[in-house]
């Protein structure tokens, strides 16, 4: 993972608002969807990567396609440059993962 790469991430409850979420994402801003978690209970969380703008324009967008949905966001973050650490937990979830 690129140091300077950003990391933008959305919860929200079940598959029908995260894909939303997601689909929102990517159509908004040059991101790239590396995958989601559904963490429990039905909360599931999905995360983009890309510059800190594309991202916190493609938080914002997916946060506003869930709201309008009526359905409530648990939470988002952008983190503008993670350790690179945080490439081990983001493997886990990873939509190449899935494939394994």
């Amino acid at each position: 993972m690129s140091k300077y790469n950003a990391l933008g991430l959305i919860e929200t409850f079940g598959i029908v608002f995260v894909l939303e979420a997601a689909d929102a994402m990517c159509k908004a801003a040059d991101v790239e969807l590396i995958g989601f978690e559904n963490v429990a209970s039905g909360y599931i969380s999905v995360l983009v990567r890309g510059d800190v703008g594309a991202c916190k324009s493609a938080v914002e967008t997916g946060v506003k396609a869930v709201e309008d949905m009526g359905a409530e966001v648990y939470s988002s973050i952008v983190i503008p440059s993670p350790h690179q650490d945080i490439e081990k937990i983001i493997s886990r979830y990873s939509l190449d993962a899935l494939n394994a």
